[in-house]
């Protein structure tokens, strides 16, 4: 086959950093090519150089045998090359016909005005012959993030693109949504385009790609063939030694209630019940999770578990006392610590420095401030405590929030809730866009915490995670739990039937609620007072 890409000895350096160094790849047209790595590896930064975003400080870009010179993303798409964003570039007051023709509009009337009814039909006939299933007239507010990505890889399409790079393709989709978008690989394939996809998911790279190219240290480290691979060559690859797998089995056994969720329900503005009558218990020394796919009252039930929001009803308890009304002022007093799902609007001040950002929650602590002002030399050594330990990349405590990848603003974040040294931990999607490495030390922390009494409440879409880490595993549909059942004693196929609101075969979660609803009921005085 012939070669689509060869980017041939590719150094990018800026101030004080070498993003890429002599990074040579070679990808096939016709195929998928997955460049795989941790954060900060250099892998945005390399595919941004082929975009044209950059211009590299050495080396060459061929495309299609003859080398380029792009000065803008403009000079890319004209030879062949798209690319589309981890977070989407799209109108969404606008209709899908309108975001993939926007600024190649087709034009009637001499030129005057758009052709609105032929730029639907060349959008509709682009996305049948690839099998997308989108519809030209649907507004982009109004579709899932799935359609989302497939309109912005039909807006590449629509401006001739035969390279696509894609990146982090799969951060927010769902794991039902991933299958679609490999079978999407698999039509662009065939009719002669050319995927490179950017990831730090093993299991992803291995499952679409034909090669995976490994970056560390924005140094290229080994291409290889993925039907060739493992996970575990991959991992050490990419992290420069072996990476545990396994998650280890707990070593004690769970002790009394910290969290008593009872009969709690949430209403949001337009009066729709998000969660309904949702009742479960988190122990000392356990991690009890919650699969899902997004947007099934997940986001609301943690929202009024950690004061961000107030139930409709029930009652939230926090180590035998009712903080249904509390602040989250109070909550963090008490030993509530909260990983948020969105670190950039929940997690993080982004114009903040990291020393600023260390301090959120923390202000009123006797170990940061003194009668009401701010001990700045001890809140800056805990920041770089913070970088240090969790390995914040690039280590400057004046670094904005803004500057770091999104990977390494959730180490910081992770950092800052773990070292609350919390009673309870709830945790959101605690390792959305981190790699492997941080990824396994994020796991042994969470267990860590476990396994020195905390209580961890783990909410995650990702199945794996959250069937290997949790110790009790719930599933929410439509604002209700399931089933909570025994992450050891479930297949992932089941998962994914509880998960689509469907019952498997064999009885799993049905007994299980039941008892653990009654149970929660039964501890009722652990929301009013009392410990059971």
């Amino acid at each position: 086959m012939t070669e689509a890409v060869h980017l041939d000895g590719i150094t990018k350096r800026f101030p004080g950093v070498v993003a890429n160094d002599d990074v040579t790849l070679e990808v096939e047209a016709g195929s998928v090519h997955a460049l795989l790595g941790e954060n900060g590896a250099g892998k945005t930064t390399l595919m941004n150089v082929l975009y044209g975003l950059y211009q590299p400080t050495a080396g060459r870009v061929v495309v299609d045998g003859t080398e380029r010179q792009f000065d803008s993303p403009r000079d890319a798409i004209d030879a062949g090359v798209g690319m589309i964003h981890q977070h989407f570039m799209l109108v969404d007051t606008m209709t899908v016909a309108e975001n993939i023709t926007l600024g190649n509009e087709p034009r009637k009337w001499g030129g005057l005005a758009v052709d609105r009814e032929r730029a639907r039909r060349e959008v509709r006939e682009l996305s049948q012959r690839y099998g997308f299933d989108v519809d030209p007239e649907a507004r982009i507010e109004d579709v899932s993030v799935g359609v989302q990505q497939r309109v912005e890889i039909l807006k590449a399409l629509y401006r001739g693109a035969d390279v696509l790079i894609l990146d982090e393709p799969t951060a927010v989709l769902t794991p039902q949504e991933v299958e679609d978008l490999f079978d999407v690989f698999e039509e662009l394939t065939a009719e002669g385009k050319t995927i490179i996809f950017i990831t730090h998911k093993l299991g992803e790279a291995m499952a679409a790609a034909d090669d995976v190219t490994v970056l560390r240290d924005g140094e290229n480290v080994g291409t290889v063939p993925a039907a060739d691979t493992t996970r575990e060559q991959l991992a050490e690859l990419m992290v420069g030694r072996k990476v545990f797998m396994e998650v280890r089995e707990p070593e004690r056994e769970p002790g009394s209630d910290t969290l008593a969720v009872e009969g709690v329900g949430v209403t949001d503005d337009r009066g729709v019940d998000v969660v309904d009558d949702v009742s479960f218990r988190v122990r000392e020394g356990e991690v009890f999770g919650i699969a899902g796919v997004d947007g099934n009252g997940q986001t609301e039930l943690v929202e009024a578990i950690t004061g961000l929001s107030e139930p409709s009803s029930g009652r939230v308890g926090l180590s035998g006392t009712d903080v249904t009304n509390w602040s989250r002022r109070e909550r963090i007093a008490a030993g509530m610590a909260y990983v948020p799902e969105d670190r950039q609007e929940r997690g993080l001040v982004m114009e903040f420095d990291l020393v600023e950002n260390g301090l959120l929650g923390n202000q009123h602590d006797d170990e940061f401030a003194d009668r009401g002002r701010i001990d700045w030399p001890a809140t800056r050594d805990h920041a770089e405590t913070l970088i240090d330990e969790y390995d914040v990349r690039p280590p400057d405590a004046d670094a904005t929030a803004a500057s770091l990848s999104g990977g390494n603003q959730q180490k910081f974040i992770v950092g800052r809730e773990f070292e609350r040294d919390p009673s309870l931990l709830v945790a959101t999607h605690p390792t959305r866009g981190v790699d492997i490495g941080s990824t396994e030390f994020i796991h042994d922390r969470l267990l860590d915490m476990r396994d020195e009494g905390a209580a961890v409440l783990l909410v995650s879409s990702k199945l794996e995670e959250v069937q290997s880490l949790s110790d009790r595993l719930a599933v929410m549909y439509e604002g209700e739990l399931m089933a909570v059942v025994d992450p050891d004693d479930v297949t992932e196929e089941e998962l994914g039937l509880l998960m689509a609101g469907e019952r498997p075969d064999r009885d799993l979660g049905s007994r299980r609620l039941t008892e653990t609803t009654e149970q929660a009921a039964a501890s009722g005085t652990a929301a009013d007072g009392g410990a059971e």
